[in-house]
């Protein structure tokens, strides 16, 4: 059990301090009595505010990541944040991404306020799918297929090579990657390391999550217990 402003505070819905504020305008209730004294205390199942149940206390988000949009809390310009609901954006501990999709890459990202999850589905220990799509500037020869299949690339900067990777090339310009690290910049330099240039980069997918349903910018909850 937690105190009633402690669980307001935390999930974004207003700061301590405006908790009190916050009962007098809104209809917070325990077990569908209405209170105004915030701090007393109640388990998270048993409040709702204004009809509604209280927002899970650990959230994950699965995203479509529009072009443009920055995977920081703090860089200028437009924040792959900006993109959820405010309450979501004051929660604390914060929402944060799970790994990175650079400003100009597009399609699947998760996003969580729960550390451990997050540790999880970032190691490279576990070896998690990521699907791409990208865009090349030259013609895809069938070689590279072996190439990033080999796991024997070692990219400029790096003393280990990259893990095994699957290459589909679905049309001359157009391929299907899916790797199962996250190094900084890794598709480009990839495609890089065999002569050639992304010009275009659109993730599928994440682990088991795919995007087929979601417009640009559009995002849904996705039940922790499932991972």
């Amino acid at each position: 059990m937690k105190r009633i402003d402690a669980y307001l505070s935390s999930l974004g819905y207003c700061s301590r301090s405006e908790a009190k504020k916050f009962l007098k305008m809104n209809e917070v209730c325990i077990n569908e009595n209405r209170v105004f004294n915030t701090s007393l205390k109640a388990n998270h199942k048993d409040i709702t505010v204004n009809g509604e149940k209280l927002d899970d206390e650990k959230l994950l988000i699965l995203l479509h990541k529009p072009n443009g949009y920055i995977c920081s809390h703090n860089d200028a310009g437009k924040l792959i944040y900006s993109l959820l609901p405010q309450r979501w954006q004051n929660r604390n501990p914060k929402i944060s991404t799970i790994g990175r999709l650079d400003i100009d890459t597009t399609g699947a990202i998760l996003l969580t306020d729960d550390g451990e999850l997050n540790h999880k589905l970032s190691s490279p220990k576990n070896s998690i799918s990521k699907i791409y799509e990208a865009t090349l500037e030259n013609p895809l020869s069938s070689d590279i297929i072996d190439i990033f299949l080999s796991g024997e690339i070692i990219l400029k900067g790096e003393e280990k090579p990259l893990k095994a990777a699957k290459l589909d090339i679905l049309n001359q310009n157009l391929a299907r990657l899916e790797i199962v690290e996250g190094k900084y910049h890794q598709v480009k330099r990839m495609f890089a390391y065999v002569g050639n240039k992304v010009l275009k980069l659109h993730r599928v997918s994440f682990d088991n999550f795919k995007i087929d349903d979601l417009k640009e910018g559009e995002y849904k909850l996705i039940p922790i217990k499932r991972i």
